[in-house]
């Protein structure tokens, strides 16, 4: 076959721009592929905190839910906010190692444990050293109730400091 010197010049040009064309999609497709089948990480829900948000347990929210222990573990301060976005009185019930306590929060209102004067819930017999997780049991309203392992922190932060249950 005979070609003219025209569609001869045209052939490398048309080999190049193919061959430029499949290196832009693959470096596309290798850029993008990961996220193809990976979860993105803003869609995980986590607490951005030192403690632990609650799933739903009733109607009240509790979050950033933590307590801080004295060195030997025997003794710990449970804070929390607790947040009550009904419009009535609801109770939410703290369970851990057979103690139990109750914390009523006003409609509409977020009560904070630990601060603005409210006093934390002292846990006597805690049992768990800093820096282990110890399973509290929260229910509120008509809720079923969920238990969920809580963080035990010590006063070494400064902002934790004022929480160490005196010994």
């Amino acid at each position: 076959m005979h070609t003219t010197p025209r569609a001869a010049a045209l052939r490398p040009k048309t080999s190049r721009l193919v061959a430029a064309v499949a290196v832009g999609l693959a470096v596309a497709l290798g850029s993008t592929g990961c996220s193809m089948i990976s979860p993105q990480a803003t869609t995980i829900e986590y607490s951005a905190s030192d403690g632990v948000n609650v799933p739903s347990s009733g109607p009240l929210l509790v979050r950033n839910a933590l307590i801080v222990a004295d060195e030997s573990g025997s003794a710990g301060n449970f804070i929390a906010a607790i947040i009550n976005d009904t419009d009535s009185t609801e109770t939410l019930n703290v369970g851990l190692n057979g103690q139990r306590a109750t914390v009523t929060v006003p409609a509409r209102t977020t009560v904070s444990l630990g601060v603005d004067g409210v006093e934390p819930l002292l846990i006597q017999g805690l049992d768990s050293a800093p820096g282990t997780d110890v399973s509290v049991a929260f229910q509120s309203g008509d809720g079923e109730g969920v238990e969920l392992a809580v963080p035990v922190l010590d006063g070494t932060l400064p902002q934790y400091a004022p929480f160490v249950p005196e010994g």
